[in-house]
């Protein structure tokens, strides 16, 4: 993974709570910004990822990032989420994870990590800037979803 961006947030839902949520791509466009459309195009058929997504198609719109682009699911237990760029339009890379670390109370740290590469030149410093943005506005976004349903 490049240079990336990563911050935290503590759930207050066990991690397999949390990690449903994740995995819930149909449900993205009502709680995560800036998702218009996140479509599943192929779910894992076996093995322990069976059921969960393997490649899913996004649209997104939240400034500076405004792409249509499809990402690689990797997915471990509910302890972790990897996913890497398959495809997009502005996009050249988006590799990313959500780690997911049970804090033995009943709630879950969840970690994101998220590294984005675009087509267009951007300085560092307002590449890392988008990163942030998408990272915490998606970290507040499971978090009240998660909580929501518990």
């Amino acid at each position: 993974m490049a240079e990336q961006t990563t911050s935290s947030i503590v759930i207050d839902a066990p991690a397999a709570d949390v990690m449903a949520v994740i995995a819930d791509f149909d449900a993205y466009p009502a709680w995560a910004k800036g998702v218009k459309t996140a479509d599943v195009v192929s779910t894992y058929d076996k093995g322990a990822a069976q059921g969960r997504a393997e490649q899913v198609f996004f649209i997104l719109d939240v400034s500076p990032i405004k792409d249509e682009y499809t990402l690689a699911y990797t997915w471990d237990a509910d302890r972790q989420v990897t996913w890497t760029l398959v495809e997009g339009k502005m996009l050249r890379a988006l590799d990313g994870a959500y780690v997911l670390e049970d804090r033995g109370d009943g709630s879950t740290e969840v970690t994101y990590r998220l590294a984005l590469d675009v087509s267009i030149p951007l300085i560092g410093m307002l590449k890392r800037k988008g990163e942030k943005i998408l990272i915490d506005t998606a970290l507040k976004g499971l978090k009240k979803r998660v909580e929501q349903l518990g």
